[in-house]
């Protein structure tokens, strides 16, 4: 007996499940129907090179001819009777002759020679040797400007506007001693001005100098608090001698 014949049946007699497992629902989107619809609505606005709605040119509106020429201007009248010229002189009019002047224009012209002043000529000048020719006024070369009796006077206008400047000071002037007057102000000195200015300065190099001879890294807390109090003492001088150095004129208060 084939044992391979009867493997063979025996398999085919096992009952085979032709059943496939069922498969999970497939995910839909709740925005799939505004999607469709959003794609429908401008899908036909991108079939044209621009708006999509265009107005169509009338075919009443075609290009006719001479349309484009210039027209000419309005005819006028024409009279063929009018005259254009004056009329031609009759065969019986005869023109004046025999008319003959008594001046000697021999004479005259040379008498007008004579008396008349030589005509001076126009001052030139030569840059190169092929003899090229230029004007002499109009180049530079000539003291033209200088000569003149205004060269160097302050003009007239910048004389007012200089007196009008000098007069606003004078008022301001008077107006901030009024002020500082009735305000119990007082100016400081030149001298004493001067002496505050070179104190402050002697106070700065002996700040400076302390500073300077700090260590460059301060492991302690006490030195680093005396170092930033240094360069806010350095800081301070700085900023007063400015302001000295900037303002001539310092007013201070009586006490």
């Amino acid at each position: 007996m084939d044992t391979t014949c009867f493997s063979e049946s025996i398999y085919n007699l096992i009952p085979v499940d032709s059943k496939e497992p069922p498969q999970p629902p497939r995910y839909i989107s709740i925005f799939k129907t505004s999607v469709k619809d959003n794609l429908q609505k401008h899908k036909a606005a991108m079939k044209t090179m621009g708006p999509p709605k265009v107005e169509v040119p009338s075919p009443k509106d075609f290009l006719k001819k001479h349309s484009k020429e210039k027209t000419l201007p309005p005819k006028k009248s024409f009279d063929r009777n009018e005259p254009k010229k004056p009329p031609v002189p009759l065969r019986t009019d005869h023109p004046v002759m025999g008319l003959q002047s008594e001046k000697n224009f021999i004479n005259t012209n040379a008498a007008n020679v004579i008396m008349g002043v030589a005509r001076k000529p126009k001052p030139i000048y030569v840059d190169k040797r092929t003899g090229d020719k230029h004007d002499l006024e109009t180049s530079g070369l000539v003291p033209k400007y200088i000569n003149k009796k205004d060269y160097g006077v302050t003009p007239e206008y910048i004389c007012k506007r200089n007196e009008e400047v000098k007069k606003a000071q004078e008022e301001y002037d008077n107006y901030i001693q009024e002020n500082l007057r009735k305000a119990a102000m007082k100016r400081l000195p030149d001298e004493e001005r001067e002496a505050v200015l070179q104190g402050l300065k002697k106070n700065w190099e002996e700040v400076h100098k302390e500073f300077q001879s700090l260590l460059v890294f301060s492991d302690s807390i006490p030195k680093k608090i005396r170092k930033q109090k240094l360069e806010e003492e350095m800081k301070q001088l700085e900023h007063d001698i400015s302001i000295i150095e900037k303002h001539k004129i310092i007013y201070i208060a009586n006490k």
